[in-house]
């Protein structure tokens, strides 16, 4: 969250609006439906089934709430190509075994490296903010540091 905000891609928007549709209209009140049930046959007392189905509950409704302050906060980033990178750069990197990546650079709320998205957070997004093409940057890890080159932006 920068100011307040949370600076959300246009496609970050959407999929954390899928996600809470999906929270609201097809999660929670499978969880509820489930509880239910378990209480009906239940014989009263508090088995672990329970307990992990309200646990579940919780953990839903939590998440709800989360991704509704996220989005009465969220700030939309307009995709704009500059000459170095900034939230919501496209950037290619070249690592220094030669292996290339593409990333969407975006606020740790949207980031989802499973979908082609990091955290401007993250250590890698944290270094190579600013960088332009050809320029490199260096990443401490436990196997030691990673150098990356800012091959392209988009």
């Amino acid at each position: 969250m920068r100011n307040g905000n949370v600076q959300l891609t246009p496609s970050g928007r959407t999929r954390l609006e899928e996600e809470l549709a999906n929270l609201r209209d097809v999660r929670r009140p499978e969880a509820a439906g489930k509880l239910s049930v378990a209480n009906e046959d239940g014989d009263g007392s508090d088995s672990g089934e329970t307990e992990d189905l309200k646990q579940e509950l919780i953990t839903i409704d939590h998440r709800i709430e989360e991704l509704d302050f996220m989005l009465a906060h969220a700030e939309v980033l307009e995709h704009v190509v500059g000459d170095s990178v900034v939230l919501g750069s496209v950037v290619t990197i070249k690592d220094d075994a030669a292996e290339e990546e593409t990333w969407t650079l975006v606020d740790p709320a949207e980031a989802d490296t499973r979908n082609g998205s990091i955290s401007t957070d993250s250590p890698v997004g944290r270094v190579v903010m600013g960088k332009r093409v050809g320029e490199s940057a260096t990443v401490d890890t436990p196997a030691g540091a990673i150098v990356y080159t800012v091959t392209n932006l988009a």
